[in-house]
């Protein structure tokens, strides 16, 4: 007589994992594909980028000059620059047609002979952007994408749980563990197929949960508010300082090249500075820069001058509360530009587990599949 067996809750969670992933393969196979190129999406634009050559002599042109220099040629009103720390690189000015524009274009200059280059769109920029939309909406209508994307990563944090609850050995004991650490690669291929969705699915769990957790904030509203709410602090706050700044005389006016040295004498240390310049909206420079010291390329400080040189306001964030810090890193967190290109080679990998595993997850159900036919057919 056959033993009726008991439907455990390891079996549940097997179940629960089985399904959830069977259901949302597809999009999420086409979500952790496109994330795992864009995950150097900058290094494939700048590689196929045009170049602006720059050979270094005696002394830099003065940003005003620079500046001047466009405004002559008619490219546009300069509303802001990104200075290198390498002497070899380009100034990046960004230009606007129309001050309504929303982000304006950007323009290299060669600060030792003025020699000017538009930054055009490449075949490269098409291809992410189409990556980009197949990522965050699966190329349909926003109202319709986002929430689709947005369901397949809560399946997926879902299945990234009950997959760690699966990876533990049934006897906790040593021996066992170790069997999930590595791939045995001298079996057959089915326990190869097994081991790769087994032991890689661990190893890139955390990244996938950091993804998942932090990718929702574009997908959900609902989602970001609220943890707006838990974090104290608005996610994705793009609203600028209020400061009051009083009318200068015209002979207190600095020239931008003495406000860049006033920004840099306070931030004090090596590293690229992005200059805003003032507009309508605000009217005083901001500064923003990041410290070739740091093991973080997204950990920037802010400093906002009046025309006068004055400062109204200094925000370094090293010294934000925990909160702020965590709210505004974001974006990176999910990215993997947090540590640079370090991070970038980690999310790059663990995107790539992630493409793999909705494939091999299937091959190891209809492996199943096949196994319990020929038993009943015994």
């Amino acid at each position: 007589m056959k033993q009726k067996t008991t439907y455990t809750f390891r079996k549940l969670i097997n179940d629960i994992h089985l399904w959830l992933g069977l259901a949302s393969g597809i999009v999420l196979f086409v979500v952790c594909l496109t994330g795992t190129v864009l995950a150097f999406e900058h290094e494939i634009k700048d590689f196929f980028a045009e170049k602006l050559t720059i050979e270094k002599t005696n002394e830099k042109i003065a940003i005003s000059s620079l500046v001047n220099t466009l405004k002559e040629k008619e490219i546009g009103f300069v509303t802001g620059v990104t200075l290198p720390t390498n002497d070899l690189k380009p100034y990046v000015f960004t230009v606007k047609k129309d001050l309504k524009e929303r982000r304006g274009a950007k323009v290299l200059v060669n600060p030792f002979n003025a020699e000017v280059k538009k930054v055009q769109k490449t075949s490269a920029d098409a291809f992410l952007l189409v990556l980009f939309k197949l990522h965050r909406w699966l190329m349909l209508d926003t109202t319709v994408g986002r929430p689709i994307v947005g369901i397949a990563t809560i399946i997926f944090l879902i299945l990234s749980i009950t997959g760690i609850v699966l990876w533990f050995p049934r006897k906790i004991k040593l021996k066992n563990f170790k069997q999930g650490f590595k791939i045995k690669f001298n079996a057959n291929w089915k326990r190869i197929n097994h081991d790769l969705h087994n032991t890689l699915g661990f190893y890139a769990c955390i990244f996938i949960v950091i993804m998942g957790l932090t990718g929702l904030c574009w997908s959900f509203e609902g989602y970001r508010e609220g943890l707006s709410t838990v974090l104290g602090t608005k996610v994705f706050n793009r609203s600028s300082v209020k400061l009051n700044v009083d009318k200068i005389p015209t002979d207190k006016i600095l020239t931008v090249d003495e406000l860049i040295a006033t920004a840099n004498k306070t931030l004090d240390y090596k590293g690229e500075l992005s200059v805003t310049f003032p507009s309508n909206r605000n009217n005083y420079y901001s500064f923003r820069k990041s410290d070739d010291s740091s093991f973080s390329p997204v950990f920037t400080d802010k400093l906002y001058l009046d025309a006068s040189g004055k400062v109204l306001a200094v925000d370094y964030f090293k010294d934000k509360p925990f909160n702020v810090k965590i709210a505004s890193l974001i974006k990176p967190l999910h990215t993997g530009e947090i540590y640079g290109m370090l991070s970038k080679i980690i999310y790059f990998l663990a995107c790539l587990i992630a493409t793999s595993l909705p494939v091999t997850g299937t091959i190891i159900w209809l492996n199943k599949l096949k196994k319990n036919k020929k038993e009943v057919e015994r």
